[in-house]
């Protein structure tokens, strides 16, 4: 009886550790599954996210920003040079001197492009074009999806660095790894070109990429949350600029007021003791009364030394 009873515990047993055993199984496959199609969907929303950029760049470049007036009008001859002497300001009660139009209320003349820009908010090198009211949706767009992109690059390559050092073999499930029995031969530029090289080069890629990648983000995260910051502000970069020119003119002017508030006080009390006498040592002391910097520059003649 007793003999009956351990053998099946024994088998109790052995059948706990073939059930565990085909757990394990499974959740490596769905791992081995799962992990490569979360890879190729979160590939698949980055080249979503990359085209909706070149789209809305594109749009970006191709738009001519300037006003309505200066779109319709024919130049049959070349933008003249502006001529300060004639006129102190290019736009002046919202006419173009140049561009010979009326403008709006918000329209610039950009030096660059040479010509009024409509609801101008800056001229963007990397666009090679003026930045509007016509295509500043596209511009900000264009800023929102490169990071949007940037930030989905660095999620795969960090899942790829932890997926490496924890379960390699849930990165080399691609059908080409069958033939290849080598476990430190790794394939690059699935599936289009693959290219066997070894870990330290795919590793050595990866960090090469990431890091621009995140030199990337902070760069362009920076241009969009302080576009965010003038959406929310309701200005341009134009009324920034403006705004910030005209605080530091006042803040300037502030400090020259103050300082010459201070030197009429010391001219003030320099002429109150002019021509008084002061006994110093058995002697008199004399003020002269030239005026400071003078006083300063001929000592003799401002102190008379007792006999």
């Amino acid at each position: 009886m007793p003999r009956g009873l351990g053998e099946r515990d024994r088998d109790t047993r052995t059948e706990r550790l073939r059930q565990t055993d085909r757990e394990t199984e499974t959740d490596r496959q769905t791992q081995t599954v799962v992990g490569p199609l979360a890879i190729e969907a979160h590939w698949q929303v980055t080249g979503g996210v990359f085209s909706f950029h070149f789209l809305v760049h594109l749009i970006a470049i191709s738009i001519d920003p300037a006003e309505a007036s200066v779109r319709l009008k024919n130049y049959s001859q070349p933008m003249p040079t502006f001529d300060r002497s004639k006129h102190p300001h290019v736009i002046q009660n919202q006419y173009c001197h140049l561009c010979e139009v009326t403008v709006s209320a918000k329209a610039k003349h950009c030096s660059a492009c040479n010509k009024c820009v409509s609801g101008f908010d800056h001229h963007c090198k990397w666009l090679n074009n003026c930045v509007g009211s016509r295509n500043y949706w596209c511009f900000f767009s264009s800023v929102a999806s490169a990071s949007a992109g940037l930030l989905c690059i660095i999620i795969v390559l960090l899942y790829i660095f932890f997926q490496y050092l924890f379960n390699p073999a849930s990165l080399r499930t691609d059908a080409r790894y069958r033939s290849i029995s080598n476990k430190d031969t790794w394939l690059l530029f699935l599936p289009i070109s693959p290219v066997r090289t070894n870990p330290c080069v795919l590793l050595a890629l990866g960090l090469l990429v990431l890091l621009l990648a995140l030199i990337s983000l902070l760069l362009l995260g920076h241009l969009l949350s302080f576009h965010l910051y003038l959406m929310a502000k309701r200005l341009t970069t134009l009324d920034y600029m403006t705004q910030g020119r005209q605080q530091q003119k006042s803040t300037h002017e502030t400090g020259k007021k103050g300082v010459s508030l201070q030197m009429e006080d010391v001219s003030q009390m320099h002429g109150s003791c002019a021509g008084k006498r002061s006994v110093h040592s058995g002697g008199i002391l004399c003020f002269s009364p030239q005026p400071l910097d003078s006083s300063l520059g001929s000592s003799e003649q401002g102190l008379r030394t007792p006999s």
